[in-house]
């Protein structure tokens, strides 16, 4: 399934090509499939498209600055690799090999919670890492799993726990393959019975910073920093769950506002260029995770193509920072993005501090009157 020789692989698009014609059927509808209508997984990108870039001229560009500051790491780029299971459906090497390619440039990459083999991981990797995790049993199987991730050595910076898979959700591409789910049996039963005081007794087990992933409300932000959540994950886990729910580009503002600059934000789900870590960084995003686009690069050239994908993706970003006129990934700002509406007219986006939660029969007119965005130019 790997080609030796990724010289003739120069975009993206040809990643995505080669890997889509020689990974298996079940796998392959695994990768690029989302839930039920997959309305959730086509929303993620209409949303990332329907924002537009500020183009500014004439700043100074000839150097940018992409480095990222997360949990007191700094790392060379926003750009980091999701956790994704069934790693081993296209590599031999599975997680190993994915945990090595991801980090070879110093990068950050997330492991999956079902990936065994914790050593090998966290010896192969040239980058700080982040342990992800479904509950799949008891307080004493998640004890376990927390005690290997320490006993793996200090690569692993993080943890952060799944938080969106109350039940498993209906993926039609893989039932009409036959393909059985991929979690176990009891996985629904322990995922749908967690509750904030689980977040709080996981606080108490673990030295590392601790997130939540599958954030999509400023109510549940609100409520993961009154746990003691060091970190926010605003995900929709790729559009693989939730049916028909919402972008998680969308989401993000209301969470930056209510999160207050308190902790990083960490996003996911329908990201495909470094254009996209642009518009998710400007509106507040810490760090922009890919999963998909870093999945191609790794069918079709391993570690190898990992990197290959990575470097591609930052270097999109780098060069579009330039025409964008903007300096430095951590200096964006809403300003940086306008939404543009289905006619094709840019509309103001509010900076995440100007969001108004209150309910609207809690608001005066006239503040509702004056928040309306308005087309640029009809004053």
């Amino acid at each position: 399934m790997t080609d030796a020789d990724l010289s003739a692989y120069r975009t993206l698009s040809q990643f995505e090509a080669r890997a889509q014609a020689t990974v298996p059927p079940d796998a392959l509808a695994y990768a690029i499939g989302g839930s039920a209508s997959e309305a959730t997984l086509e929303r993620n990108r209409r949303a990332l498209q329907h924002l537009g870039i500020e183009q500014r001229v004439l700043v100074g560009v000839k150097s940018i600055d992409t480095s990222a500051h997360f949990l007191g790491l700094t790392l060379p780029s926003p750009l980091i690799v999701c956790p994704m299971g069934g790693m081993y459906r296209f590599h031999a090497e599975g997680d190993v090999e994915m945990a090595r390619g991801a980090t070879r440039d110093g990068g950050m990459t997330v492991v999956a919670g079902g990936a065994s083999g914790l050593d090998a991981i966290a010896a192969s990797a040239t980058g700080p890492l982040i342990f992800q995790l479904y509950w799949s049993g008891d307080r004493a199987w998640v004890a376990d799993r927390l005690q290997q991730v320490a006993a793996a050595g200090d690569q692993f910076k993080a943890f952060c726990l799944t938080v969106d898979a109350a039940a498993y959700s209906r993926r039609e591409r893989d039932i009409v393959l036959n393909v059985p789910p991929r979690s176990p049996a009891r996985l629904p039963d322990t995922q749908s019975a967690l509750t904030w005081e689980d977040v709080d007794w996981v606080r108490t087990q673990l030295s590392l910073p601790f997130g939540l992933k599958g954030v999509m409300t400023a109510h549940d932000a609100a409520l993961a920093l009154d746990h003691g959540v060091d970190f926010i994950w605003v995900s929709n886990h790729g559009g693989r769950q939730l049916d028909d729910g919402r972008a998680t580009i969308d989401a993000l503002s209301e969470v930056v506002d209510v999160v207050g600059g308190r902790a990083p934000i960490v996003i996911d789900s329908g990201f495909r260029r470094g254009t996209d870590a642009i518009k998710a960084l400007a509106l507040g995003a810490t760090l922009v995770a890919f999963g998909r686009t870093a999945l191609w690069g790794f069918a079709v050239g391993g570690a190898d193509g990992v990197q290959k994908v990575l470097r591609l993706l930052n270097e999109e970003l780098v060069i579009n920072m330039k025409l964008a006129g903007q300096r430095s990934t951590r200096q964006l700002t809403p300003t940086a993005v306008r939404r543009i509406d289905a006619s094709g007219f840019a509309v103001s986006v509010a900076r995440p501090r100007d969001v108004d939660h209150r309910p609207l029969d809690q608001r005066p007119l006239d503040e509702l009157v004056s928040s309306t965005p308005k087309l640029i130019g009809a004053e």
